[in-house]
Order: structure tokens, then sequence, then C-alpha cells
């Protein structure tokens, strides 16, 4: 790690005196502005690497040029579903010279302050609310917004989302085909669980007993535990047990090993996002992937779309789940 020196921070003048050019023309080079020749450029760039020069988004924004920034606000960044999505988001807005500030809308509750106030402050380009989104967010009409993960519909916003439904229909198509006939579910107050739990249901058609636990509040790893609990203590003839996500499917997962239980042998487990903890060898969870590199990647190109037309209509695009088959699944 290179230490640089205690002198005071390169300026914008600093870097045009280095290059022989004009303040002008470094902040159309940091604009990116086709206007500027490539000599010019190839100096101001060697320039700004020679004295570390970093720009000010702040002040770049205040000078009334674009902040090329976009805010992204998390629900949790424990969940790891985030980790895909944020690089679907990054690959789509990169190419636009975009950067992606992050902030986790628990995270500073003790503050009573809400992360978008700080986005605002920022003058980000657009908004993208990874997950449920807020009732209360207070985002300004004028500000782009995109709703990636959720189904909460925000008036004027657009949403890329997963097909819970038809991933809740696959996982129970997975578990009816492998011959399991007493089926759990777990899950927890939220929209995705909920249309999951529809999705389930309706897959299964009433070829088979669905016993069901859904628990208030967040689906932690912790609601998977206590919830595969009160399952397996009202109802021990389940085989086979579908989590309304991975976190929980991992609760899940313990509180069977805690009871002397083998998967798959005496239950068969699985979970919804496919997140990389899915996939490691140790867990190797059977899951339903919901493509949340695609969900990042559509939300990104919406929200594009909408900077640069804010008047359009808003969309929904669902992307399509798809079944991944592991070890935590097996015939009965």
């Amino acid at each position: 790690m290179q230490i640089m020196g205690a002198g005071k921070p390169a300026t914008i003048y600093d870097v045009a005196a280095r290059a022989g050019v004009s303040k002008s023309l470094v902040s159309l080079v940091l604009q990116r502005s086709p206007r500027v020749s490539q000599q010019r450029r190839d100096a101001v760039l060697k320039a700004i690497q020679e004295l570390d020069y970093r720009p000010s988004t702040a002040a770049v924004s205040l000078a009334g040029t674009r902040s090329r920034t976009i805010g992204v606000v998390l629900d949790d960044f424990r969940n790891q579903w985030f980790v895909d999505l944020l690089t679907g988001l990054r690959e789509s807005l990169q190419d636009q010279g975009h950067r992606l500030v992050v902030a986790d809308r628990f995270l500073n509750t003790g503050l009573d302050a809400s992360p978008v106030e700080g986005f605002l402050s920022m003058r980000v380009e657009g908004i993208v609310i990874a997950g449920e989104p807020d009732t209360d967010l207070a985002i300004p009409a004028s500000t782009p917004l995109v709703i990636a993960g959720g189904r909460v519909a925000i008036p004027r916003a657009d949403t890329v989302a997963n097909d819970d439904r038809a991933g809740g229909a696959m996982a129970a198509e997975h578990l009816l085909a492998l011959g399991h006939t007493r089926l759990g579910f777990v899950g927890a107050s939220s929209a995705a669980s909920d249309e999951r739990r529809t999705g389930f249901s309706a897959g299964v058609d009433g070829r088979a007993e669905v016993e069901t636990v859904v628990l208030p509040g967040e689906p932690t790893e912790e609601a998977g535990s206590r919830a595969l609990a009160q399952l397996l203590d009202a109802h021990p003839e389940v085989t086979a047990v579908f989590a309304a996500n991975d976190v929980m499917a991992l609760g899940a997962l313990s509180e069977l090993a805690e009871r002397g239980l083998r998967v798959p042998e005496d239950v068969s487990v699985m979970g919804y996002d496919d997140t990389p903890l899915a996939a490691t060898r140790y867990v190797g969870l059977t899951s339903i992937d919901d493509r949340s590199v695609e969900i990042g990647r559509g939300a990104g190109e919406r929200l594009l779309a909408r900077i640069a037309d804010p008047t359009s209509a808003a969309t929904e695009v669902l992307v399509e789940p798809r079944l991944v088959a592991r070890r935590t699944t097996a015939a009965r």
C-alpha cells in the first residue's frame, strides 16, 4: 500500500498547470466530453495520475455538471442476495461512467436519518431500491427511481424483479417429483416470502399436504430455525421443507442438526435466491436461482432509460427463475 505525503491535496488548477491546459479543459476531461483531443486528454489524465488528484463529486454537482452517481438502498447487508444484484448493477452502469453509492436502510436507524436524504444531498442522478421499499421514503418525483427485487409498487418507479410465484411453483414441483407428500413452508413477513408461499401452494395443487409457518419480522437465519422448530413440533411427519430464502434455509438446517435429523435422508431442505453460500460444497443447498445478476443488470438499464426520459410510463419486468438442485434434497 502506498502512503501519500502529508502535503495539501492537488487541485484542479494544479492538474491544469501540470498538463499545460486550462482549468476548463480539465473539467471537460472529467466530464468525459468528446470535444477534447486525445493528445490533450492523455496529458490531463497523466497529470491526474502523477498528482493523485481526486475530484470532489459534491463540487462537480454544485458546478452544475452531472454527478454520475447512483444511490442504492439495500434492505440488509447481511443478506448475500445483494452480492449478485450489485454485480449486475455495476455491469450495466459502469460503461456509462456511473458509480454506485450503497447504503443499508437499517444501518443508521438510531440516527433517525434516511439513506435517501444522504443520496439527495450528493445530487445522485437516480436511486435504486434493492428489496422491499419503505412507503415512508421521501423521494422527490424528479429523481429517477427503480425498484430491484421488490414487488411493492411505487408510482412512477420501474420495477425489475424475480417471478417469485413461478419460483415457488418450481420448488413444489421439484419436491413432488422426488416423491414427498408431506411438505412444509417456512417464511417471514415480507412480500417476497408471501409470493413464494403462494406459488408453492399453487404448485402443489392438492397433490400433497402442505404445512406453513410464517413468522413476523425479517427472513433471518434465526427466524428460519424458530419457524422450522414450530413446524416440526406440530407436524413431525413433514419430510421436505421449502424456506422463503437461503438464509432461512440455513436456520432450518441448523435446527434439523440439533434434533439429530439427517439432510436429506430424513428431511429434504431447499431455499430461494441461490446465494454464494448455498453453492458452497459444505452446504450444497438446493435453491431457486432468482437470477439476481440479471435483476441488477435490468434495473441499471431501466434506470438509465428513466434518466434519459423521466416522463416515460413505469414498467414492470419479471425475470424467470430456475431450479438449482444440490445435495440437500433427495427422493423419498
